[in-house]
């Protein structure tokens, strides 16, 4: 990757130039998106990401948006403390940290801090990862695929090892593509720690209660099998008792 920035007045765009030769704010804007029929869709589940067809490959668009009591006050407005610091800058610089490392994640293309004031709105453009489904929307279908489930404890393992600490690791954030091969994404606030065990139980508890919330009642008997198959991927053995 060869990243470069570019700063106009109050905004910041960060962004590969291998990829994306004319970083142009307008890449962040849906409606530019929809007037130039590239709007491919909208990925389920993950806020207000949308899908693209642009002229450096399927790509997916999100804007930062809060939820929670937050959003009560700004649904897309973050206190600015610097552009580097900012959500979109921090993810993108994430990603190219993981990309590099080798690790399953989206290729990111480009991102922009916009500041008004003392706050900022900010946008993530990355790689589409072409025929994926999401782990929660396959639950149900791949509830007796142990070699998914060891797969998906093996990719959660490689971050780990890396001391990589998400921020959020749910279903929806684990990514199924061709071939079973898994991706994590979301990457919003993670971090990379060299003392990370206690933050990595938390990962692995937090996704036991995304399964738990998610998990359909039709094969509700097929939870405790699949999450050993996925600690047994996880710890490279059998699964802990």
């Amino acid at each position: 990757m060869k990243i470069r920035s570019q700063k106009h007045k109050s905004q910041l765009i960060v962004y590969d130039a291998d990829r994306v030769q004319e970083p142009d704010p307008l890449l962040f804007d849906s409606g530019y998106w929809k007037r130039e029929g590239r709007l491919a869709g909208h990925a389920v589940g993950r806020g207000s990401a949308l899908l693209l067809d642009t002229e450096f490959g399927p790509a997916v668009l999100r804007q930062y948006l809060r939820g929670g009591w937050p959003a009560h006050i700004s649904r897309d407005r973050y206190l600015f403390t610097g552009f580097n610091r900012s959500r979109p800058l921090a993810e993108f610089q994430m990603l190219v940290t993981l990309s590099g490392m080798g690790l399953p994640v989206p290729r990111p293309l480009a991102a922009l801090c916009r500041r008004h004031g003392l706050f900022y709105r900010g946008w993530l453009l990355m790689d589409r990862i072409p025929r994926v489904q999401t782990l929660a929307d396959v639950l149900a279908e791949r509830s007796e695929s142990p070699e998914l489930w060891r797969r998906a404890g093996e990719t959660i393992a490689r971050f780990h090892r890396a001391g990589v600490v998400h921020a959020d690791l749910n279903a929806r954030n684990i990514l199924v593509a061709e071939g079973d091969v898994i991706h994590l994404v979301d990457f919003d606030r993670a971090r990379i720690t060299a003392d990370g065990s206690g933050a990595f139980r938390a990962n692995l508890s937090r996704l036991r209660r995304s399964l738990e919330k998610l998990w359909p009642p039709s094969v509700s008997e097929k939870l405790t099998t699949c999450w050993a198959d996925l600690l047994c991927g996880y710890y490279g053995t059998a699964a802990p008792s």
